[in-house]
């Protein structure tokens, strides 16, 4: 602490006062600017101002955490969650005990199983199952000391199944492989107690979807194979391909006794077939006139020639 030598008043008191009106904000009943105030000091007054600014700003944080620390009582506080029934969560209540139970299910509907629980647990068991899942077949289970969600766990993991699925996308193409996954069981959305509301499911991906051939219209001759067949034979041998290759959509097939000529309608993959078919008469044919020519005496053929 001293004294101006040119006001004669103290150098701390004044430093202080005014350091004190700029943060109130106010001076001599107006509010004053801090620039303003600062900017009238002198430079010894500057340099006391910022050493006292240092010092409430160092201050700062205690004073901060002092106030935080002190939290009015009856105020609302934000509440916190605490999971129930997780093994090892600090604060974690334990969840609802569940009835276990010994189970010999030979095999049977969904129905069939939840009746078979319901007996052997002697506890009902809400379950719903869409009426187009009322009559698929569930393999055997034989359980001992399982609960309901387990149960329905295993259930689920034995069910799934990878199907490959082949397709062509057209004639003289190279078939397509998809490869989809299946499973079916019990599941349920709320909390997995003795009242839990479980239902039946079967996740079956639909097969890919094939775009459909186009239909085409070709003609046969039949008039040189008409000698040695009659046409219902011809038309039989084609069906009967068709037949055993598993064809629902079969060619439609008429004949025109006119013109001796099969008509056919079709997917060009379908009417393949019927192409086979004329081959192998026509190799048959080919080899019987081999046959009949060997069998002609050679002095005839001698005879024959010019």
């Amino acid at each position: 602490m001293g004294f101006s030598p040119t006001t004669g008043q103290e150098i701390v008191a004044v430093a202080w006062q005014d350091f004190a009106g700029n943060c109130a904000g106010f001076r001599l009943g107006g509010r004053v600017p801090l620039w303003t105030k600062q900017s009238k000091t002198k430079p010894m007054k500057q340099i006391i101002v910022l050493l006292a600014t240092g010092f409430l700003v160092s201050c700062q944080p205690t004073f901060g955490q002092q106030v935080l620390q002190q939290v009015p009582q009856g105020l609302p506080q934000r509440a916190i969650p605490v999971p129930v029934g997780v093994p090892g969560f600090p604060g974690s209540t334990p969840g609802p005990e569940l009835t276990r139970f010994d189970l010999n299910f030979p095999g049977g509907t969904p129905k069939e199983l939840v009746e078979a629980i319901e007996k052997t647990s002697g506890k009902p068991l809400n379950a719903i199952i869409p009426d187009e899942l009322a009559k698929m077949r569930l393999p055997a289970l034989k359980m001992n000391g399982v609960t309901a969600p387990q149960l329905f766990e295993a259930l689920s993991a034995a069910s799934f199944k990878t199907e490959t699925y082949s397709y062509l996308l057209g004639p003289n193409r190279m078939p397509n492989q998809q490869q989809l996954t299946t499973s079916y069981g019990f599941r349920t959305y709320g909390p997995r107690g003795d009242d839990a509301i479980w239902h039946f499911y079967y996740d079956k991906p639909n097969p890919p979807q094939v775009p459909q051939e186009p239909k085409t219209c070709r003609f046969y001759q039949l008039g040189p194979y008409l000698d040695n067949y009659k046409i219902e034979d011809i038309t039989t041998a084609i069906e009967t391909g068709w037949k055993m290759l598993g064809e629902t959509e079969r060619p439609e097939i008429k004949f025109h006794k006119d013109t001796k000529l099969l008509i056919a309608v079709g997917e060009a993959s379908k009417l393949v077939l019927i192409e086979s078919v004329l081959a192998q008469l026509q190799l048959k044919q080919e080899k019987s006139m081999e046959t009949k020519v060997r069998a002609i005496p050679s002095r005839l053929l001698e005879g024959a020639k010019p």
